[in-house]
């Protein structure tokens, strides 16, 4: 599955590298600890977190995830976005929490395979 069709599909905004949404997603992971998602996070993983800090980007790009799905209407500043846009790391927004995006994800098809 593309990150374009899980925006399209559960209405996130996306605010960063529009061009990259057609990036295939092997899977998903959710963590709001940075250490956590470095050590057990996987290529191609869509990542869905409430942090909103410029680290964020790192760790995606560190990893090559997806993207990255920030929960609870909460936006990260313009330098995260800048950041984001440099390191080509889509960033999508959305009012849902955690609990329910990865719900509707796995309801997508959007697993992690061993």
């Amino acid at each position: 599955m593309k990150l374009s069709e899980i925006a399209d599909s559960l209405n996130f905004e996306v605010k960063t590298c529009q061009t990259e949404l057609e990036r295939e997603v092997a899977g998903g992971y959710a963590s709001d600890l940075l250490s956590d998602v470095i050590a057990n996070a996987r290529e191609g993983d869509v990542w869905i977190t409430l942090q909103i800090h410029q680290n964020i980007v790192a760790v995606a790009f560190l990893n090559n995830l997806a993207g990255i799905i920030i929960v609870g209407g909460r936006n990260p500043d313009a330098d995260t976005l800048s950041k984001a846009e440099e390191q080509g790391v889509v960033i999508m927004v959305s009012e849902l929490p955690t609990y329910e995006i990865v719900g509707r994800l796995y309801g997508m098809g959007v697993r992690r395979t061993s």
